[in-house]
């Protein structure tokens, strides 16, 4: 599993004689401006480590002090969550913790949101009435949805999402629905953009996925198909999950380290997440770039502990290959 992860790490350069390295959850396309931009202005140089946030987050386990990173940056709560319940992180400064609310912080102050987004049903609006969308994500298993949905089971933020429903209801229950999605023949697909371009091909007519993927194709053509539904009522099918950072109490560049996520919760970051990524600002002050965004406030999300989510980072997968989702 680990062999996935990058395997070299790509340098941000700078003048300056200082240095911090960073293990990223995030694809370069969606921080590497950030970091090159920090690099710049601090004169602190960044050395990255790229690939899927669980596999850092294990590579992070097994290195234990011995591990080079000083800031673990994960695409999912789940991922950095694990990392906190074996002790790894240091404490944020207050300052830091102070700029996103609560409600997308660790409780114990080891991590902090730097961007978000919600679970959604993408669907195709040219082919589907919008009045008789489901209510639920419950709802989708229904033999009316049969074949016609898309999931991707290896996808961090689908295993965040189950997370997310066993703990906000049961085991039994959320083993239930996958095998009932299973039953219903839903369709598996590698990423959230695979089941995009199903859907605009016609090929399912709906689709669980982030919201920010489907701003990022109408950026890019106007005139595709999809739209996202937010199901309403405080359902899990609109769990709000978080990209967050910490700091590994291992690193010996904390300073540094500080600096750096200060810089990721700075104005300009935050527009670089609401403008090019299409997803939530956490930093106060700081809003959505698309006009149609429900604000975060206005959706009834389940409030969740995200860090819990680690308690459940290795069980998750094994739920889902139980239902015989993962690889179908």
């Amino acid at each position: 599993m680990l062999g996935v992860v990058a395997g070299s790490l790509a340098g941000c350069s700078s003048s300056g004689g200082r240095s911090v390295t960073i293990y990223s959850g995030r694809t370069s396309d969606l921080i590497a401006p950030v970091l090159d931009r920090f690099a710049e202005e601090s004169g602190i140089s960044v050395d990255v480590r790229y690939g899927d946030s669980p596999d850092l987050a294990l590579l992070i386990d097994q290195e234990g002090d011995r591990s080079p990173a000083d800031v673990f940056l994960s695409q999912s709560p789940g991922a950095i969550g694990y990392i906190d319940s074996k002790d790894l992180l240091a404490t944020l400064p207050a300052s830091t913790l102070d700029k996103v609310s609560r409600r997308f912080r660790a409780s114990d102050g080891d991590w902090v949101g730097v961007s978000g987004r919600v679970r959604v049903l993408a669907y195709n609006a040219d082919t589907i009435d919008a009045a008789r969308l489901p209510v639920s994500v419950y709802d989708v298993t229904d033999p009316k949805y049969r074949g016609r949905v898309g999931i991707a089971p290896t996808n961090a933020s689908f295993v965040d999402f189950v997370s997310g429903m066993r703990e906000a209801t049961s085991d039994a229950r959320t083993l239930n629905w996958l095998e009932a999605m299973k039953a219903n023949d839903v369709q598996s697909y590698p990423n959230n953009i695979a089941i995009l371009d199903a859907i605009n091909r016609g090929e399912i007519d709906y689709g669980l996925v982030n919201h920010y993927y489907n701003e990022q194709a109408k950026a890019e053509d106007p005139g595709i198909a999809t739209e996202n539904h937010v199901f309403p009522g405080g359902d899990i099918g609109a769990l709000i999950l978080v990209t967050a950072t910490g700091i590994l109490k291992s690193s010996d560049n904390t300073s540094e380290a500080e600096e750096l996520i200060d810089f990721l919760l700075s104005k300009q970051a935050q527009r670089f997440f609401a403008d090019e990524t299409f997803e939530y600002p956490l930093a106060a002050g700081v809003r959505p770039s698309v006009e149609d965004l429900p604000p975060l406030a206005e959706i009834m999300s389940p409030r969740l502990e995200l860090s819990s989510l680690g308690d459940f980072f290795k069980t998750t997968r094994s739920l889902i290959q139980q239902a015989g989702l993962e690889g179908s």
